[in-house]
């Protein structure tokens, strides 16, 4: 059954991209949204138009211009801003909210703090306490208690076209669990449960490595054997290393852990696997960055992961090749040759 679209108050999206536009559709069918865009251009054309990124807008979305407003006017806010804003995002946030708000973000990415004057590449170390997942950001950032996430197979487009999906609400509290299920939950997406926020949030930041490995492997033109490898064994590696920073192996086992790994190497459609496809065909790393529209954030993820596993002395062989097929000239063809020679024996060695 709908909500009331009269006595409730309106839900808050911040970030007009892809999947906060396709987000906004989903909450619209229960309730008014108001839907916030940095750009004030792209603010009148949506109200005009009730068209965005390809997307008809859901009449019952409207768009603003000012954070104070959002804020004002909703209790419940879903932050979808790319990692790299994030912080930046909440901060401008910040003022104009109380302890009554509740946040629900749909960020895969993480938030590094390094040491004045270091770079990812020159700092030494890269511990768990320099890097944050986004609700760990809206906890330092802010006033906020009641946090939570989106993580799942969730692909803009299919979910654009009502195909049936799902996602998983993580959280401590689970006010803000129930609260997300009622307010997305329809016919064709189903909503499931975690209070592993922590490491739901790892998981869907974790498997967009394995994507851009996945979208190699096609461009090179392997078939499905080759991909069932690669996410069997990136599956293993996302637990190693989410471990290691402070996840449950449930939450990898799951729909925000294995259901968004399988969808996201599997599709053309995820910016990640796109990555990895047009570097295998030889494309240049800064030209395909320079080419996309919106973020692939495991580039970043990445090179954080690198650094964490090298910390933690976590074996992250997929990682690291790929680290340095990004960053370090290292061609695709030899990084699948190092990974198919290396020496292993044990398939499942964490439960």
């Amino acid at each position: 059954m709908a909500l009331s679209n009269t006595s409730e108050k309106p839900v808050g999206v911040i970030g007009a991209g892809n999947f906060g536009t396709v987000i906004s559709n989903l909450l619209a069918q229960n309730r008014k949204v108001l839907l916030y865009a940095r750009n004030e251009n792209d603010v009148m054309r949506i109200n005009a138009t009730h068209l965005n990124r390809g997307y008809e807008v859901h009449p019952q979305v409207e768009a603003v211009n000012d954070l104070s407003v959002i804020a004002n006017e909703c209790e419940i806010l879903f932050p979808m801003v790319p990692a790299a804003h994030f912080r930046e995002m909440m901060r401008r946030l910040s003022p104009h909210l109380h302890p009554y708000h509740m946040l629900i973000h749909g960020t895969k990415g993480f938030d590094i703090a390094l040491p004045k004057g270091e770079t990812i590449e020159s700092v030494k170390k890269l511990d768990r306490s320099m890097v944050k997942t986004m609700s760990e950001v809206i906890r330092e950032e802010s006033v906020a208690v009641r946090i939570g996430c989106l993580a799942g197979p969730n692909l803009s487009k299919e979910l654009a076209l009502r195909q049936p999906a799902a996602t998983v609400v993580a959280s401590s509290f689970n006010e803000v669990i129930q609260t997300g299920k009622k307010l997305l939950k329809s016919d064709r997406f189903q909503v499931y449960e975690n209070n592993d926020i922590v490491g739901v949030e790892i998981a869907g930041v974790l498997k967009n490595i394995i994507a851009i490995a996945s979208g190699a492997l096609n461009g090179l033109g392997f078939g499905d054997n080759a991909k069932g490898l690669l996410i069997s064994r990136g599956a293993v590696e996302m637990v190693y290393l989410g471990r290691a920073l402070g996840g449950d192996t449930k939450a990898f086992l799951g729909v925000a852990g294995i259901g968004d790994l399988v969808t996201t190497c599997n599709s053309p459609m995820s910016r990640n696997f796109t990555v990895g496809y047009r570097l295998a065909k030889g494309e240049k790393l800064k030209d395909i960055i320079e080419d996309m529209k919106e973020v692939a954030e495991g580039i970043n993820t990445v090179r954080i992961a690198k650094k964490c596993a090298d910390h933690y002395k976590v074996r992250a062989l997929i990682t690291d090749r790929l680290y340095k097929v990004l960053f370090e000239g290292l061609t695709v063809e030899e990084a699948l040759d190092f990974l198919m020679r290396y020496p292993l024996n044990v398939d499942i060695d964490f439960i």
